[in-house]
């Protein structure tokens, strides 16, 4: 349970009110939180507001006044603008505050964003999040953090607020590594589920009684138990875009390259991600790898009919 003493004494500007901020934001203004937010489409502020208990700023410069800056936004050029461009925050707050970045980037720029932050005396955590926009919604997110313990300790209770677990792995980029070995297996995985759907329907058999069968033994995984029966219907709405995986499994092959590490099944799964963008799947979730393979042979009998 959130510390009501702490809760007083942080005023947190969240930045980036997407599909996951939006409610990562709210939980912490239901929380007890002093709750500021910002987003460049001012009109996400307003619609938050209009559902929770705070304020927004219209201009970058302003979250600055507040002692915790929380980003959750899309990629390393991004946070460059927000924490070191010409308004860049970092360059703007006080010594003795702390930044949790939330969002899904390159170890370097992490550490770039530390480096320049320690030397203003300002706490800085990576922070990437596990869980989709479900997981957001339910405050049961998971987060892999990098950055000084101490910077740590005090991000914890504003952690608490919106995550089932939290850890600290390490040094500054920690967090990103951490989430691209997610990232990695995720991506194996769910191709692999895709093919035994697929292999089963050619095979003549009713894929809900096989896999009400298989999961119950070593080949259930979140993604048996949570996408199967969307997967069957066909419908791939239902969580962590294409587009977004191609830029997280960008990240990880970037990173192998230079640490010299071999992903093949990685660098395969990329390509079939941008299959299915040519497909015009940029928005399907990520269990569309079944709809690529349809796609290559089509399916003539459907045992569930």
């Amino acid at each position: 349970m959130t510390n009501p003493n702490t809760t007083s004494s942080l005023r947190i500007c969240f930045v980036g009110l997407g599909v996951m901020g939006f409610h990562m934001a709210g939980h912490l203004a239901k929380a007890g939180f002093q709750v500021t937010v910002y987003n460049r489409t001012t009109s996400k502020s307003e619609r938050w507001l209009q559902e929770y208990s705070g304020k927004y700023v219209r201009k970058l410069k302003d979250a600055a006044k507040q002692n915790v800056i929380i980003s959750c936004v899309g990629d390393d050029r991004d946070l460059r603008e927000i924490y070191l461009g010409d308004e860049g925050l970092i360059g703007q707050m006080t010594q003795g505050s702390l930044i949790i970045d939330h969002t899904t980037a390159s170890a370097d720029i992490a550490r770039q964003l530390h480096a320049a932050a320690a030397e203003r005396q300002i706490g800085f955590i990576d922070a990437p999040v596990s869980g989709g926009e479900q997981g957001a919604i339910n405050g049961q997110l998971t987060i892999m953090c990098g950055g000084d313990n101490a910077a740590y300790v005090k991000a914890e209770p504003i952690l608490d607020a919106y995550a089932k677990s939290h850890q600290l792995l390490g040094s500054a980029g920690s967090g990103q590594l951490t989430k691209m070995v997610n990232q990695i297996a995720i991506a194996g995985l769910i191709q692999g589920f895709a093919e035994s759907l697929h292999f089963a329907e050619h095979a003549g058999l009713n894929r809900q009684q096989v896999i009400d069968v298989i999961s119950k033994g070593a080949a259930h995984s979140w993604q048996m138990e949570n996408r199967h029966k969307t997967m069957i219907k066909g419908e791939y709405a239902h969580g962590f875009a294409v587009d977004l995986m191609r830029k997280d499994l960008g990240i990880c092959l970037q990173e192998a390259n230079n640490n010299g590490t071999s992903l093949p099944v990685t660098a395969i799964v990329d390509q079939f991600y941008a299959d299915i963008q040519q497909m015009g799947g940029g928005r399907w979730d990520t269990s569309s790898l079944l709809a690529r393979l349809k796609a290559i042979k089509g399916i003539q009998r459907d045992p569930e009919s």
